[in-house]
């Protein structure tokens, strides 16, 4: 199975099925994800419902649901993206990986528009502090601003 050799040879884009044998479509999503947040998911189903569509989005993070029969054409749009969206993925990841714990909770608020004031007062520090962070974070992403570091999680 795919998800015991993952970690030695893990992809930007899979394709997986709704309904399988022991382990369905979103059982296997939530494990993969476990091993690998970056990889997009394209769900498909021979047996499409609004629920089954809503949930492959919303709570397993699919790029895409598809109904058997496939159309050829909007499958490999959807592997695309899906590739192009797992490598920005892993682009942030690799940017972001030398942030500390602090770091990376100023980084988060600063991304949702937080200013540096609303920032230190959500984690209880000064401004002088997630000064200090903003640049520090602002030097291991190789960005030169507030709005690169946007740009950055976009």
């Amino acid at each position: 199975m795919l998800l015991s050799v993952y970690s030695e040879a893990p992809a930007h884009c899979i394709v997986t099925d709704i309904m399988m044998g022991d382990l369905d479509g979103f059982g296997f999503a939530d494990r993969v994800r476990t091993i690998d947040p970056a990889v997009a998911i394209v769900f498909m189903t021979a047996c499409p419902t609004t629920a089954n569509a809503v949930d492959s989005v919303r709570r397993y993070g699919g790029l895409d649901y598809l109904e058997k029969p496939l159309d050829e054409t909007r499958l490999l749009a959807a592997v695309d993206e899906g590739v192009a969206w797992s490598r920005h993925q892993r682009s942030i990841n690799a940017r972001t990986a030398a942030l500390s714990i602090r770091e990376r909770q100023v980084f988060d608020l600063l991304v949702q528009g937080h200013s540096n004031k609303a920032v230190a007062d959500l984690l209880g520090l000064s401004p002088k502090t997630v000064e200090d962070h903003r640049a520090a974070i602002v030097a291991k992403t190789g960005t030169n601003g507030l709005a690169q570091l946007i740009a950055l999680t976009r």
